[in-house]
């Protein structure tokens, strides 16, 4: 026997979706701009060690904040699949699944960027390195995180174009949100691929490619905050759809 589909609220879910992705934003700038580039200088192993442990405190809430920016965005990727299962079933798994990748890429170089604390840690089993040998290690580490993040962001640059795509062709959201959607998806993959294959460009290049990919996300968290989804039209997608 099936039981209907679709018998959620939709506009729950996107205002849900929208509070999740408002702190995932906000969390992700704090993180980048007032803790990481402020305290970690990738030329200076030495100074990153004395400022990492001058602000162990901020370097802790910067961390334990993206931990939740994790968890937060797996229940972003489900609400997004509940919200566009109606436009193509094959293509919202295909987002929801990228999205998880990048979470999970990220949350295991997460790992890494905790590390760092391990090794300006004062403990007896450091013993057998020199200061400045932890420093370095210290400072590997964390620019391991930072390629780690920028694998993350290939499947999360994939995410976006086919959530970009089912928003496009949804119907119950503006196409605008998708056509943003789907270029900051190939601004995410530039920016990635850039990094990998020619770093002093990606250096120069991120600070450009920064304002489609934040003008794309916020304006898809603003518009689930303040409108949600067109509840006529969404009838009429949804209308007759039973089943998973």
């Amino acid at each position: 026997m099936t039981t209907p589909d679709f018998k959620f609220s939709p506009q729950l879910y996107a205002r849900v979706c929208g509070v999740l992705y408002l702190y995932i934003i906000v969390v992700g700038i704090f993180a980048e701009l007032f803790v990481r580039s402020r305290l970690i200088n990738f030329a200076d192993a030495e100074a990153t060690a004395n400022s990492v442990i001058a602000n162990e405190s901020l370097f802790r809430i910067g961390f334990s904040g993206e931990l939740l920016h994790i968890a937060f965005d797996v229940a972003v990727a489900v609400l997004l699949y509940a919200l566009l299962k109606p436009v193509d079933r094959n293509i919202a798994l295909l987002a929801a699944f990228m999205r998880l990748a990048c979470d999970i890429v990220l949350a295991v170089a997460s790992i890494s960027h905790f590390a760092a604390l391990r090794l300006f840690a004062d403990a007896d089993y450091l013993d057998t390195f020199e200061p400045e040998q932890l420093h370095t290690l210290a400072l590997v580490a964390l620019k391991l995180h930072g390629s780690g993040y920028a694998i993350s962001l290939v499947f999360f640059g994939f995410a976006c174009l086919s959530l970009g795509y089912l928003i496009y062709k949804s119907t119950y959201m503006p196409k605008l949100l998708g056509g943003l959607l789907v270029f900051a998806g190939a601004c995410y993959l530039f920016n990635s691929f850039s990094q990998f294959l020619a770093p002093q460009f990606a250096a120069n290049l991120f600070p450009a490619l920064f304002v489609p990919i934040f003008i794309a996300e916020l304006s898809l968290t603003l518009w689930l905050l303040v409108k949600g989804v067109d509840m006529a039209k969404w009838e009429v997608r949804t209308s007759g759809m039973t089943g998973a």
